[in-house]
């Protein structure tokens, strides 16, 4: 099972995630969905911790 870090949103197969961002915060992998990927795009790229979004 995979989670987006951001909203929560679960799915089963590792192939569902192809369209997911991962980052590294802090020493962590973090996961998020395509849609929060898109929200938040400026942000991830800016590599802004989730905590300022």
């Amino acid at each position: 099972m995979f989670t987006c870090d951001n909203c929560g949103r679960q799915v089963e197969t590792e192939g569902e995630t192809l369209t997911w961002t991962t980052s590294v915060e802090n020493g962590r992998r973090r996961n998020y969905c395509d849609a929060c990927s898109r929200t938040h795009l400026r942000s991830i790229e800016g590599k802004l911790d989730s905590e300022w979004w």
